[in-house]
């Protein structure tokens, strides 16, 4: 894809993510990896209403080039994308279910949900909390991009996911189904209990998911 049609795909993956509810606001921010660099939201930014051309341009090294200032987690995306070259996209929101989770209470800090589903297990697999820190603390960055190698994303406490993948449509949906099991743990009471560790291993088999 050319820059222009990867700008242009930013702001659809920003519309959709706005006009469903899982941003508000000017919260969350999207990544996408060039040839000679990435393109990144910029700060303050509503996710619903993106231009491509204001769309902030940064180095390999995360120097801004052009358009609009980078958002404030800026070195995230940085840390993370060197971490794990087989991801091309980024994606962080403050989807409303799991932040919500994060103020109740996890299930484990390496853990923010059991297996309850199978597609949770397949899609999302294990995802660790980070505690929280100011947004755009390079604590935090530090600490995620320690993890990012074994996970598909992790947890910002009181902020939200950040998940990314080697493309639009495997990040949204693994955001995506992050959120909607998130919402299902929240809503049933008793807690569901996990997937048996039988179970596990049958999408593992059957599916190559990873649950560790």
């Amino acid at each position: 894809m050319t820059e222009q049609s990867l700008r242009e795909e930013i702001c659809r993956i920003g519309r959709d993510l706005f006009l469903r509810g899982y941003t508000a606001g000017t919260a969350g921010n999207i990544s996408i990896r060039l040839d000679d660099g990435w393109l990144i939201t910029p700060t303050d930014a509503c996710l619903g209403r993106l231009d491509p051309e204001c769309l902030a341009k940064v180095s390999r090294n995360g120097e801004w080039i052009s358009g609009d200032k980078p958002s404030k987690t800026l070195e995230l995306h940085r840390l993370i994308f060197d971490a794990r070259p087989d991801s091309r996209v980024i994606i962080h929101t403050h989807s409303t279910h799991l932040v919500a989770l994060t103020l109740a209470g996890v299930w484990k800090p390496d853990c923010i949900l059991p297996p309850v589903t199978p597609y949770q297990v397949m899609k999302v697999g294990r995802i660790p909390l980070i505690p929280y820190d100011r947004p755009g603390s390079p604590q935090v960055a530090a600490k995620v991009a320690k993890l990012a190698g074994s996970v598909r994303g992790v947890m910002l406490e009181r902020l939200g996911p950040v998940i990314w993948g080697e493309t639009p449509e495997r990040a949204s949906a693994c955001l995506e189904e992050l959120e909607e099991t998130a919402r299902l743990w929240l809503m049933t009471t008793p807690r569901p209990a996990p997937l048996t560790p039988d179970a596990l291993d049958d999408l593992r088999i059957t599916f190559g998911a990873v649950w560790e």
